[in-house]
């Protein structure tokens, strides 16, 4: 008896055919994304000439015209289905193994090796790396204001022109602006994208946040045109501090800046106001220490006077709480700032902070 030969699949049994390649090519691309190299071979499998899409193609050819429309319009639509498929996750798995490239290649930059010129520094004979002055005096000022109830905020150091300047009272063509020299980006409309001048952007971004009250510093890097002197830097560090409740007065702030300033410095030194002038405070004030080199005796680094100044303060001004919305009858608030860099220039006795930027092994060994 001669067999009979199959009949060939119809189109029901072509269309199940194309619907089960595309289920099962969806999972094996997600089971490959998830397995560290295997994409590639799972890419070939589901879309090479070896493919179920392939198999299925190949059944075509004995489905009648209207069927081969019917199917071949299916398997196009599934295709192109799975190759999009394909990309998204070829994408994403190229950006984890990025990561993870970097991650294995990542060098501590505080490590120092030692060479036939550079004593261990240790007792187990190998070589550590120190935080430089500046992020010693970064922490230790953290660690004080958070002693005293502060938090810890920061923020982006490219921030647009509203943040920098219009939410703090300065709109365009104010005069104040002039105190800083800004370096604008080439990022959006000309003049609308710079690197901050100062950390207050962040005190913009905490009271649009809404949450009060709000007792925060604000640490991080600024950036101004300045030419590098004795005691200006172009690329500086500054800390911030913003309180706003119910209640808040002048003598809120001038305790706050007393009690920082014997925290900080030992209660041998003490703070004074002296009235001055800042766009986003009214009133305003500089702050000075007692100098910490003649302790108030007089001498050439306070020039003769016994204080320094430190930084500014002063209380938030009712147009900067407008213009994030908060009533300024119904709160109010201070704020303060003073740079890192200058801080720790004091401390250490600096001449010049220009030796805080000069990588000098000889004088960062020292702290």
């Amino acid at each position: 008896m001669t067999p009979q030969a199959s009949s060939p699949p119809g189109l029901d049994e072509v269309l199940a055919a194309v619907d089960s390649a595309l289920r099962d090519g969806r999972r094996r691309l997600a089971e490959a994304a998830a397995t560290p190299g295997s994409f590639a071979a799972a890419q070939r499998e589901v879309l090479g000439k070896r493919s179920a899409l392939a198999s299925v193609n190949a059944l075509l050819g004995g489905l009648d015209p209207d069927g081969r429309r019917q199917a071949g319009a299916a398997l196009g639509a599934a295709r192109k289905e799975l190759e999009e498929e394909a990309n998204r996750l070829e994408a994403v798995v190229a950006e984890a193994e990025r990561r993870q490239r970097v991650a294995a290649e990542r060098l501590d930059l505080t490590e120092m090796a030692i060479g036939p010129k550079t004593p261990p520094l240790s007792h187990s004979g190998r070589g550590v790396g120190r935080l430089h002055l500046v992020t010693q005096t970064r922490d230790e000022l953290e660690d004080t204001f958070v002693a005293m109830g502060f938090a810890v905020a920061e923020g982006p150091e490219a921030e647009t022109d509203w943040y920098n300047f219009e939410a703090l009272n300065m709109p365009p063509a104010h005069p104040a602006r002039g105190m800083w020299d800004t370096l604008y980006l080439r990022l959006g409309e000309p003049g609308t994208v710079l690197l901050r001048t100062h950390t207050s952007p962040v005190q913009i971004h905490l009271l649009e946040a809404g949450e009060l009250p709000i007792y925060a510093v604000m640490p991080g890097r600024c950036y101004r045109r300045d030419t590098p002197d004795a005691r200006h830097l172009p690329v500086f560090h500054q800390i911030e501090g913003l309180v706003v409740d119910r209640g808040i007065t002048f003598g809120d702030l001038a305790g706050v800046i007393e009690a920082f300033t014997t925290s900080f410095f030992g209660p041998a030194i003490h703070s004074r106001l002296r009235p001055s002038y800042f766009p986003f405070t009214e009133p305003s004030a500089e702050f000075e220490v007692t100098c910490p080199i003649c302790r108030g005796e007089g001498c050439r680094t306070c020039s003769g006077s016994g204080w320094i100044e430190l930084g500014g303060c002063g209380m938030v001004d009712p147009n900067v709480f407008s213009a994030v919305g908060i009533d300024p009858e119904r709160y109010s608030g201070f704020a303060f700032g003073f740079g890192i860099d200058r801080l720790a220039q004091v401390r250490a006795e600096l001449s010049d902070m220009r030796a805080l930027i000069d990588n000098d092994i000889r004088f960062l060994r020292q702290f």
